[in-house]
């Protein structure tokens, strides 16, 4: 697999979240003093987070964060879908490093490319590398990640336009082949529903976040077809799902919900944003 020696600079700091340092890690410590966890039994293999602006997610995504604050996992497999219409079903980035406020933050390149074989294997396709690439909701989760975990990491990046049980099973189990003997962590990137109103947002949320607290990654998948719920990144959180389930995890537990409404007040179109761990 062809890998650039550039950094990939980011498109959305300044935008998306705070490009100044201090004014960044200011406000990811603010979210994080707001968090009150519930009880959490059981090592943390994986975590959902939202992938909206810090503004309307970020007390959200701080519950997902604050659950692994002080692990030490050598490398971090974020997962999360992929917005812009690239012709490809899976995608990772084709440079040596992602660029945040808070750091640089390394690819993984073996295990990038030890993930890439196992899915031609699997899938007869890969992932095709990106560059520059100006995806948000992966690069979204990085700078909690920086602030919450208590040493520099490596980043496993996938970004995923397919959404068959077939294509995300094959990730998730491919995914933990890669991951299996390693100090890692997963964390799946969605938001929830997206522009109802608040009303049936917050059905539509229950009912998604009730698959995810089932452990559930084929419901998770299929609420959107049955129309009874939506994830943006629904394949990217089914195969860290069976990722984790295949790492050892047996349970999942949602943290926190909320909406973009909670926070402008604007009730007529809102997003969804959920937290949730998943733990053996």
């Amino acid at each position: 697999m062809q890998v650039q020696e550039s950094v990939r600079p980011s498109p959305i700091a300044g935008q998306w979240y705070p490009g100044q340092p201090e004014v960044l890690r200011h406000d990811i410590k603010k979210y994080l003093q707001q968090v009150r966890l519930p009880p959490i039994e059981g090592e943390i293999v994986g975590v959902m987070a939202p992938h909206a602006g810090y503004l309307y997610s970020g007390p959200v995504a701080a519950y997902a964060f604050a659950a692994v604050q002080g692990m030490t996992p050598e490398v971090v497999a974020v997962v999360s879908p992929m917005h812009y219409p690239y012709p490809y079903p899976m995608l990772t980035s084709l440079h040596r490093a992602y660029l945040t406020p808070l750091g640089e933050i390394p690819v993984a390149q073996n295990l990038v490319a030890r993930l890439d074989n196992l899915l031609q294997a699997k899938l007869g396709y890969g992932l095709t590398p990106v560059g520059h690439d100006p995806e948000h909701s992966l690069e979204i989760e990085l700078p909690f990640l920086q602030y919450v975990l208590d040493k520099p990491f490596h980043l496993l990046p996938v970004m995923v336009r397919e959404h068959s049980i077939h294509a995300t099973r094959a990730l998730g189990d491919a995914l933990a082949e890669v991951l299996r003997g390693e100090n890692a962590l997963l964390v799946a990137s969605t938001d929830l529903s997206h522009f109802y109103t608040q009303e049936r947002a917050l059905t539509l949320d229950k009912e998604m976040l009730r698959r995810v607290g089932a452990f559930d990654p084929e419901g998770v998948l299929r609420a959107e077809d049955e129309g009874k719920g939506y994830a943006c990144g629904r394949g990217a959180l089914a195969a860290v799902m069976w990722a984790a389930k295949a790492l050892g995890a047996t349970r999942a537990q949602v943290l926190h919900h909320a909406t973009s409404g909670d926070i402008t007040g604007d009730f007529s179109r809102v997003v969804g944003y959920g937290a949730a761990v998943f733990l053996k």
